[in-house]
This record gives structure tokens, C-alpha cells and sequence, in this order.
């Protein structure tokens, strides 16, 4: 790999991990209202990375010198503009003085008020005034560096759709004058509930990608998990569905190990190496699940990560308790019943009452056409009933709506099973 690919690569591992804590904490400081400005500040600094490490190379400390950058580019713009009280009503008393000026900036860049930034930031574009989606388009976007594609697939939608939703968001909060502020006493559990599903979406890109070369983006599965487990441990947030999602979390990421084989290739459930998951994160898994039992209140990360339970506690594909699984899914489809829970149970199904079973609940479905693992579900159901014909077609299907070139290979190999009868 050549030098500027390195630093390429580099900085766009850099923008997933850093740029939302450093959109959040400039937010913080320029008020939510400056949202672009902020954003553009991250943008800068990371053309002035990619220039200036192209003749110098790579820092040792990269976070730290783009930190330090866009703190400086900070300073520049609050010095130039002379509009604190507007700009950030907070420290204008602050920002004032140039004495108190660089300080001020410099506390809001250490380590813990990054990490309180980037919560009070995630509660702030969930602001009631804004639409649900549009709170969660903009919190993916902006804080957790997910591409307008990537979160067009996590709402099965367009990228125009998810366009128009981050723009009347950030409309709104120009228009109001939104401040960054973590709600209190009734306003919480509506915020919360957003931010639970933004993480959990984000989780989810990670552990399945949009990618078209990487399944798996482990970065994104991260800093979903440390941001759920600030929640966790934030005494205000700390509810049973916070623990449940984290527990949810750490089922999930224990596989990691055992989904691709050495060359990448996908491996599914059925045939994955269980002495490769993390024992360590699946009983991480259980205490959060029994910390978010405590209270009777059940949400739909409860389920999930009871399902989640009972894969990782099973000692083999055959041997798991897929009729409970199935039963779950059906609890899970009355909290929530959208096309993807419909998708799941079915899946279940098969191996909890019959093949046929599952392919009569998959032909119901509705509003997954655009979906590939829809289609990639009703072809294995009609391999499994030796319709070969039918799987083939559906798994024609699902390879022309998928970029992932993992999952592109794994259809590739399955069609051709269907035309040698294997």
C-alpha cells in the first residue's frame, strides 16, 4: 500500500472515531445553531491532515494533533466573528477576554468533556421540535460519521429521503435556536428512547455494512457500545432499556470472531466456530440483561438480547431453543410490527414449526422488495423445500441489491449449488 493510501485509510478511521466527538464539543461551545460551522471546522482539519501528512507523514499521536488544529481553527473563528453572546451564550463572559479565551476552549477539549459533549450533542439533535427520523438521520450523520447511504439502509429508504430529513432538521434548529442541553425529569425518556435507536442503528451498520469491502466495521460497532455504556453508567440515563441494548450489544459483538473465515469470506450461523466467541462479552451480555430485568418495564432490546441470549447459550445450530426464539419474535412483532421483525420471525419459524411455515409468513411480508436478505431468505426456504429453480431466481434477486461483495460472493456460491443440485 502506498503512502497516500496509508494516510487516506488513516484519516477515514479518524473521521469515524473523531469527528463526531469534535463536531459535538465545537457544537457545544458555538451553540447547536452553528452546527454546519462546527462541521466545517472537522472538514478542515482533516484537508489540513490529509496535506500536510502527505509531505510530513503521520503524527504519532494523530487524534491529538487534529484536536489541536481544530481547537486552534476554534479560537481563529470565535476571535474573528467578536459575537460570543450569540455565538455561545454560556462562555461568552469567557470568550471575551483573550486572556480566558484559549483557555476556555482548551478545558472543553480534554477527555471527559469530549465524552459529556458527545452525550449532551446526541441529546440535542434529539429535540422533540425535530421529527424522530430527522433526530436520528442527524445524530448518524453528524456525530457517528455514517454515510447519507448507510443511513438510507438502516431506514430502507433512498439517499434523497434521508437528504431532505438532515436538512429540515437542521433548518429547525436554526430557525428555533435550539440549545444543547440534556433534558430533565419528564422530557428524558422521549430523548432517551431516540438516542437508544441511534446507537442501536449504528451498531447495526457496523455488524452488518454497508461497505462494499468490508462486512464487519468494527469501529462503528465500538463506539456504539462506549457511547450506550456512558449511558449506562450516567445515573440519569442508566433505565432498563439502556442496559438492555448494551446487553444486546455485547451478544452480538462476541461473534465477530467467527463470522468470516481467513479470506474474508462469510460463515454463516449455522456453520461458525462457537469455541470463537468471546465468552468474556457474552457474560457482560448476561449481567447487563439481569441488570435490565430489575424492573418489570420491558422494551424491545429486552427481547432482542433474550433472543441474543439464547443463540449464545446454545452449544451448537441444532441444539438451540428455537421454539422460545419464535415466541419471542412474535412478542417482539406486537411491540413493533415492522417488515424487518416480520423477516426475523419468519426465519425462526423454520426451525421452529416448519420450512412451509416460513415460506407462507415470507410471501406476506410487505415493504422489503428492495431488501436483499428478504430475497436471500425466500431462496434458502425454497432450497430447503427443493425447489431449486425458485431459490436460484430469488437469489438472482438479492445479489443485484446487494454492494456487499462478501455477501455478493456468498449468493454467487449459492446460486451455483442451485444449478448443481448440491
Amino acid at each position: 500500500m502506498s503512502s497516500t493510501e496509508t494516510i487516506h485509510k488513516t484519516i477515514d478511521h479518524l473521521f469515524r472515531h473523531e469527528s463526531g466527538k469534535m463536531v459535538s464539543v465545537l457544537s457545544r461551545l458555538l451553540g447547536l445553531q452553528n452546527l454546519e460551522t462546527a462541521q466545517d471546522i472537522v472538514q478542515d482539519t482533516l484537508l489540513q491532515a490529509m496535506n500536510t501528512w502527505s509531505f510530513n507523514g503521520v503524527p504519532n499521536n494523530a487524534p491529538a494533533w487534529l484536536y489541536r488544529v481544530a481547537k486552534n481553527k476554534a479560537v481563529d473563528f470565535l476571535r474573528r466573528e467578536k459575537k460570543f453572546k450569540e455565538i455561545s451564550p454560556q462562555y461568552s463572559y469567557l470568550l471575551q477576554s483573550e486572556y480566558s479565551l484559549a483557555s476556555t476552549v482548551n478545558n472543553l477539549f480534554l477527555e471527559n468533556e469530549i465524552q459529556d459533549s458527545q452525550l449532551r450533542m446526541i441529546f440535542a439533535c434529539s429535540h422533540p421540535a425535530i421529527a424522530e427520523e430527522s433526530q436520528i438521520a442527524l445524530t448518524l450523520k453528524t456525530l457517528c460519521g455514517l454515510s447519507i447511504n448507510e443511513i438510507a439502509k438502516a431506514f430502507l429508504t433512498n439517499d434523497e429521503t434521508i437528504s431532505k430529513r438532515i436538512y429540515r432538521a437542521k433548518e429547525k434548529i436554526k430557525a428555533e435556536k435550539i440549545e444543547l442541553a440534556v433534558p430533565q425529569g419528564e422530557e428524558l425518556p422521549g430523548r432517551l428512547n431516540v438516542v437508544l435507536k441511534s446507537l442501536y442503528l449504528l451498531f447495526n451498520e457496523g455488524y452488518n455494512s454497508s461497505h462494499p469491502d468490508k462486512l464487519i466495521r468494527e469501529d462503528l460497532c465500538e463506539e456504539a457500545m462506549r457511547l450506550t455504556f456512558l449511558l449506562a453508567t450516567h445515573k440519569i440515563t442508566n433505565l432498563p432499556q439502556t442496559n438492555a441494548l448494551l446487553s444486546l450489544m455485547c451478544f452480538q459483538a462476541s461473534r465477530f470472531d467467527a463470522r468470516l473465515d481467513d479470506q474474508g469470506n462469510i460463515i454463516l450461523l449455522k456453520y461458525q466456530d462457537r469455541s470463537k466467541w468471546h465468552r468474556s462479552l457474552i457474560d457482560r451480555g448476561i449481567a447487563y440483561l439481569d441488570l435490565a430485568a430489575e424492573n418489570p418495564e420491558i422494551s424491545s432490546y429486552h427481547i432482542e438480547a433474550a433472543i441474543a441470549s439464547l443463540h449464545a447459550s446454545a452449544s451448537s445450530f441444532e441444539q438451540t431453543d428455537w421454539k422460545s426464539i419464535y415466541q419471542l419474535y412474535e412478542i417482539l412483532y406486537q411491540l413493533q410490527p415492522a417488515p424487518i421483525i416480520a423477516l426475523n420471525k419468519a426465519i425462526s419459524s423454520a426451525h421452529a414449526i416448519s420450512k412451509q411455515n416460513a415460506l407462507t409468513q415470507l410471501l406476506e411480508i410487505k415493504g422489503l422488495e428492495s431488501y436483499y436478505l428478504y430475497h436471500t431468505s425466500l431462496g434458502e426456504i425454497y432450497f430447503e423445500l427443493n425447489e431449486k429453480e425458485k431459490a436460484k431466481e430469488f437469489y438472482q434477486k438479492a445479489l443485484h441489491l446487494t454492494s456487499s461483495r462478501q455477501e455478493q460472493q456468498l449468493l454467487m456460491s449459492k446460486i451455483t449449488n442451485c444449478e448443481t443440485g448440491q
